[in-house]
């Protein structure tokens, strides 16, 4: 159906663009640059852009037909929705740091993968593209950050194992990359996610004294609540959706800011431990329907694995429990700030808390199994 309307509301877009031609005057840049409250400036330059952006996406979605057409298999929405809104974050997210000169070279090759990810998911809209040639795609990108110095520091550079480095960076990207656009199966989970996840690594790189990394996250908290009003609303279903490209832009940025941060300035454990827990939702539900579609059979080799699509992820079974699609979001949120806490408190524990601190996650992790498993019970 050609006849749309926009979710817009005129009076706060008309504001908005009143205070986004503000903001790009220099002398209101250099005040809040000198004033050192620079993080605000990228916060609302991202996140008005966004909320700009977000309608113009979602115009283009209709006339280019780029819509998420609703199947039984894995969609749950009822109607053709827009594919678009992840360019919107994305723009915003670049055009944030574009005005704030906020770039390194590391930046600049995770940008770069990102922006081949998400062409090639306009490609995915058109063609379809096989699960093999995506993963493809992923690898590439993900060979160019390595290349660019990204990678995770797990090994020293003075031994053999320093090589081991390599296949755990792949792992971990690819691994979150895909499991944030799993989550995005249900309206405003993906973006809500990355803002609690860009939150929490953002306080932990200022605690480290590392601003640069924080400005990043602030740019990323900004683009995607821009684009929360349209894809999570209250009283109706979401205008817009990220789309893979979206998901993934989102999912492959938050995991390659994990590796840049430095998160104890005096533990190396805390430093490893810190981000597990901040990405514990994801890292758990990847595992889980990994070892529960091989265990019932679902998968039975990598092939299947990698195209397999369904209603089984954490959202899907809370969701048979909860019977409300908000309250089942609203709830995947605070175990991702509960956890995310902890990873606060890591910084200053010794050996001891930090004990207690990973048990009470495993604890935590393991509630959450008890009540998925009740849930995929209801659900069949």
């Amino acid at each position: 159906n050609r006849d749309y309307k926009l979710d817009l509301n005129k009076g706060l877009f008309g504001t908005f663009t009143i205070v986004l031609l503000f903001l790009l005057i220099p002398k209101i840049r250099f005040f809040f640059n000198s004033t050192g409250i620079r993080w605000i400036y990228i916060l609302l330059v991202s996140l008005i852009s966004s909320y700009l952006l977000t309608p113009i996406a979602s115009s283009i979605s209709y006339k280019k037909n780029f819509l998420d057409i609703p199947n039984e298999t894995r969609k749950i929405h009822s109607q053709a929705t827009p594919l678009l809104g992840g360019f919107a974050v994305y723009l915003a997210f670049l055009a944030s740091l574009s005005l704030n000169n906020i770039f390194s070279p590391d930046l600049v090759a995770i940008i770069s993968s990102v922006t081949l990810i998400m062409l090639s998911g306009l490609f995915d809209i058109k063609y379809h593209l096989p699960a093999s040639v995506r993963l493809f795609i992923q690898l590439l990108a993900v060979a160019i950050v390595i290349y660019a110095g990204v990678i995770l520091k797990l090994f020293p550079k003075d031994s053999f194992l320093w090589y081991f480095n390599i296949p755990l960076t792949i792992l971990w990207i690819v691994g979150i990359t895909n499991s944030m656009n799993f989550f995005d199966g249900m309206d405003g989970l993906a973006a809500g996610l990355s803002i609690i996840i860009s939150a929490f690594l953002g306080f932990l790189a200022f605690q480290n004294s590392q601003p640069f990394l924080g400005w990043v996250a602030i740019a990323m908290i900004g683009g995607c609540l821009g684009f929360l009003p349209y894809n999570f609303r209250l009283r109706e279903d979401a205008s817009i959706f990220l789309g893979d490209s979206g998901s993934n832009f989102l999912g492959f940025t938050l995991a390659c800011m994990a590796i840049q941060g430095d998160w104890s300035e005096n533990s190396t454990i805390v430093s490893i431990v810190a981000p597990l827990f901040i990405f514990s939702i994801l890292i758990y539900d990847m595992i889980y329907i990994t070892v529960e579609r091989i265990i019932s059979g679902k998968v039975t080799n990598f092939k299947e694995w990698i195209e397999y699509v369904g209603k089984d992820h954490l959202h899907h079974r809370m969701n048979a429990l909860l019977t409300d699609r908000r309250k089942t979001v609203l709830f995947i949120y605070l175990i991702n700030i509960a956890m995310g806490c902890s990873a606060l408190a890591l910084r200053n524990a010794d050996n001891f808390d930090l004990i207690i601190l990973v048990f009470q996650g495993i604890v935590f992790l393991i509630i959450i199994t008890i009540l998925e498993r009740l849930g995929n019970k209801l659900r069949e």
